[in-house]
């Protein structure tokens, strides 16, 4: 899975240099003021361990099989560079969890998307290092299928009324990312495409923090129904991040 969203991101990273090497063509304006482009499209690995403790005790009194480990997180991101300010930000998921007891198995994953903003302290080319501070919205899905209910009848008509557990509950929440990033450049050689020169390069980087889950919403069902007494422990937890993408820059 991660060679697929990898190669995504190449081939993406391919189209939007081409795309901006175009625009800058018909623009001159971008030649006139001497500006650069420079962008970096990666996919990130992330560590952050989550606290399942509450939803699990739940799930043991009413019989149920409680969940694994939901800590790794697969985001594909962007990173921009504006002089020493780096912006980075991304989208991600983590695999789903699941556990099945008596025919109802329960499954939990989550989605978040982020954005980050930091300043390279290096004035090496091959290398940045940046703290940064960052917002993150996420949700956490929690899914009962009651296969044992579902599966119990063949007839349409005697399924479209079968009363079963089968629900989706969905949580968001609001966090704070406060780390450091670092990441080296391997430079790749460079394109000429007549009027400019396409600078390549591999970043390989780590990123390293606390996130501090800032804000917890109510677990919800349906069309935002709000219901109470559902975990509420905060998911704050160090992170680790390992990262590998493709980085571009346009100069003329």
């Amino acid at each position: 899975m991660l060679l697929t969203l990898f190669s995504a991101v190449v081939l993406i990273g391919s189209y939007t240099a081409n795309a901006q090497m175009r625009d800058t063509v018909k623009t001159d304006s971008w030649f006139h003021h001497h500006h650069d482009f420079t962008g970096t499209m990666q996919i990130q690995v992330t560590y952050r361990k989550s606290n399942l403790n509450q939803l699990n005790d739940i799930l043991a009194t009413n019989g149920l099989q409680r969940l694994g480990e939901n800590d790794i997180w697969i985001n594909a991101s962007m990173n921009h560079s504006f002089g020493k300010w780096i912006w980075e930000d991304g989208i991600g998921f983590t695999p789903v969890t699941n556990s099945d007891e008596n025919g109802v198995k329960a499954k939990y994953n989550q989605y978040h998307i982020y954005g980050r903003l930091g300043y390279n302290v290096l004035s090496n080319k091959d290398m940045r290092l940046f703290p940064f501070v960052g917002a993150d919205f996420s949700a956490a899905v929690f899914e009962i299928e009651d296969k044992a209910k579902i599966e119990s009848t063949s007839s349409f008509s005697d399924e479209l009324l079968n009363s079963t557990y089968s629900k989706t509950f969905y949580q968001p929440n609001f966090g704070i990312d406060l780390g450091v990033g670092f990441d080296y450049l391997i430079p790749v050689k460079p394109k000429d495409v007549g009027c400019m020169i396409v600078q390549r390069q591999i970043p390989i980087g780590i990123r390293a923090g606390y996130y501090i889950n800032a804000a917890q919403g109510d677990w919800r069902i349906d069309e935002n129904y709000k219901l109470s007494g559902g975990p509420d422990g905060k998911q704050s937890a160090v992170f680790v991040s390992f990262n590998i993408g493709l980085g571009f820059e346009v100069k003329k």
